[in-house]
């Protein structure tokens, strides 16, 4: 899909090439990190593209110029803020309501903020600039206003009475910075996703797989590489528990979720225990402080683990140190960085399992960004 702003913002690098030659250029991309892996027998499957028009998750930067409020993805190399009423790569409804959001932040801006200085001497402030992250449930839009100011009641009031007036956004949550726990201003019902059948809560400012498709492909090629294995497997950096939903609906499976971020699992607990699942246990720990290890891992039929970008190495130098008969027969690793998946692949492989098949999964459309999915196993 063509777009006006393709030359200059930075979300989409390569909108500017053919759908053909921009997939086969992914596809020569990837295959030439992969080239670093100490095998050359493994099956590079038949890669899965999303759609344009499907990512569900976006974080917008926003800022007031000559009174009026621009809000939009960076230029490439730039702070300059590309100013976007509509993106081909975004979901219907989080297009739609783009503008429902930048009159909101319009009258936020035009709120006066009392503030103390360091002399304790009143000072007038407004808002101007920070970022919208905003997440397509299946119930609506989960919106997080970042800015540097606590909202005061006029501000509340305003997105009170916006949300009212509206009917795709469901929550609206503010934090000072995105290492701070969002806030919820209002919420007129709990957002959730749909995954393995079940209906998963998500707290404010999530992640969450980039396309509902992305997540529904690897969820797929998850289950596929695990074949039949049941009984314990660990679901590493696990997150919301998009793999775990899945996992514990095979037979006489009993699952153990790890994952570092409490505000995570503590909505994923929420669910579980909304919906009685009673086989998957959640752990909260740092795996890549304190992966499991020794006789932790002894047990276990397989481990999947989806890490951020920086990977696993802690992790799966854990799995290859165990001796052979106790380690996991199966290993399946998702990964969003194909240089951290070389160094954590040649890892396993040196600790004697044998890589069988990758598959690439491009969710993020028209970057330079690729997601992989892949099989291990332990030589016989």
């Amino acid at each position: 899909m063509e777009c006006k702003f393709s030359s200059v913002c930075g979300g989409c690098c390569f909108r500017d090439l053919s759908l053909i030659d921009y997939q086969q250029s992914k596809v020569d991309q990837v295959r030439n990190v992969l080239k670093q892996v100490k095998s050359d027998g493994f099956d590079f499957e038949e890669p899965v593209f999303i759609s344009d028009g499907c990512r569900r998750r976006a974080s917008l930067a926003f800022a007031r110029h000559k009174g009026k409020i621009v809000m939009g993805f960076n230029a490439a190399q730039s702070k300059e803020i590309v100013d976007l009423d509509f993106c081909p790569m975004l979901t219907p409804k989080i297009n739609e309501s783009l503008n429902f959001i930048r009159q909101m932040l319009g009258q936020l801006a035009d709120v006066n903020i009392s503030l103390k200085d360091k002399r304790k001497k009143n000072k007038i402030a407004r808002i101007e600039q920070g970022d919208v992250w905003i997440t397509e449930a299946d119930n609506g839009l989960d919106v997080v206003l970042e800015f540097d100011f606590e909202p005061n009641l006029e501000m509340r009031q305003i997105i009170f009475e916006m949300m009212v007036a509206q009917d795709k956004v469901v929550r609206i949550s503010h934090r000072k910075n995105v290492n701070q726990r969002p806030e919820t201003i209002m919420e007129k019902i709990k957002p959730y996703l749909h995954i393995a059948g079940r209906e998963v809560y998500i707290p404010a400012g999530t992640f969450l797989q980039p396309s509902k498709a992305g997540e529904q492909a690897l969820i797929a090629l998850v289950n596929k590489y695990l074949g039949d294995v049941s009984g314990n497997i660990a679901d590493l950096f696990c997150g919301v528990g998009t793999f775990s939903y899945a996992l514990a609906q095979r037979p006489e499976s009993q699952i153990t979720a790890v994952d570092s971020s409490s505000e995570l699992l503590s909505g994923f607990q929420e669910s579980l225990n909304k919906q009685m699942i009673s086989n998957i246990k959640i752990e909260n720990r740092n795996l890549f402080k304190y992966p499991l290890s020794g006789k932790e891992l002894y047990g276990y039929n397989a481990v999947l683990f989806d890490p951020p970008r920086a990977g696993a190495k802690e992790q799966v130098s854990a799995i290859a140190n165990l001796n052979d008969e106790q380690k996991p027969s199966v290993v399946v690793a998702v990964s969003c960085n194909p240089h951290s998946f070389v160094r954590d692949a040649n890892i396993l492989i040196d600790g004697g399992y044998e890589l069988k098949s990758v598959t690439m999964v491009d969710q993020f459309v028209y970057s330079a960004h690729s997601e992989l999915a892949a099989l291990f196993k332990l030589k016989n």
